[in-house]
C-alpha cells in the first residue's frame, strides 16, 4: 500500500505517469510508480515463499514416519520404497494445500490468523483424516507383505504408511500453528478519523 495524493492505494491502482506534466512532474510520478510495482512484486515474492514453506511443513515429518516404519521393519532403502516416499509426499502436500487454502480464506473474512487457523484445523480435520485413513488402510495389506511374493512390494507400503501417520499429525497440528504465526499481522486494518484505512 503506499500513500497517493493523500489516499492509501495499492500499487497496481496507481496511475500511469501523465505525459501532459512538466519533466519533473513526470519524472517524480514515474518514480513513484516504478516504487509502487516494485513494492508489490517483492510483496508477492514474500508472500509465495511464506506459503511455500508453510504448505511443505509436512514434508520433513513425513520423511520422519517413513524412515522410523522402515527401520522399526527392519526393511531395507529399495525401489519401491522411494516410489512409497514419493506418494506419500503427494498426499501429504495435498493435505496441507486443504488446510492452507481454507485458512487463507478465513483469514481474509474473519482478520485473524489464530482464529483462521483453528477453524482450518476443526473444520478441514475431517476430510485430511479420510484422506489419510483411506491410503493407509488400502497399503495396510501391503506392508504386512501378505501372499506369495508379498515381501517384494511390502516396502512400498511401508513406506507410504508410516510416512502419512507423522505427516498427517503434522498437518493438523504444525501447519496451522506456523500459518498463524507467519500471518499474524495480515488483515489488521485499522480506520481512523479520516476515512482512510491504515494497514498495520
Amino acid at each position: 500500500m503506499l500513500l497517493y495524493n493523500g489516499h492509501l492505494l495499492p500499487a497496481t491502482a496507481l496511475p500511469l505517469p501523465n505525459r501532459g506534466l512538466s519533466f519533473g512532474d513526470g519524472f517524480f510520478e514515474t518514480l513513484v510508480f516504478a516504487e509502487g510495482r516494485l513494492r508489490y512484486a517483492a510483496d508477492h515474492h514474500a508472500r509465495m515463499t511464506q506459503a511455500a514453506a508453510v504448505l511443505h511443513l509436512a514434508l520433513p515429518a513425513a520423511l520422519a514416519g517413513i524412515v522410523w516404519m522402515l527401520f522399526v521393519t527392519q526393511t531395507t532403502m529399495s525401489v519401491p520404497a522411494l516410489t512409497g516416499a514419493i506418494m506419500c509426499m503427494g498426499v501429504a502436500t495435498a493435505n496441507s494445500v486443504l488446510v492452507i487454502s481454507f485458512a487463507r480464506e478465513r483469514l481474509a473474512d474473519l482478520g485473524n490468523s489464530v482464529e483462521a487457523a483453528l477453524d482450518a484445523g476443526f473444520v478441514r480435520f475431517r476430510p485430511v483424516l479420510m484422506t489419510a485413513l483411506a491410503m493407509i488402510i488400502g497399503m495396510a495389506p501391503m506392508a504386512l507383505g501378505l501372499g506369495e511374493g508379498g515381501e517384494q512390494n511390502a516396502p512400498l507400503g511401508r513406506a507410504v504408511v508410516g510416512g502419512l501417520v507423522f505427516a498427517t499429525i503434522a498437518t493438523l497440528m504444525f501447519v496451522p500453528v506456523v500459518f498463524s504465526m507467519l500471518h499474524e499481522r495480515d488483515g489488521k486494518v485499522t480506520m481512523p478519523a479520516s476515512g482512510v484505512p491504515n494497514v498495520a
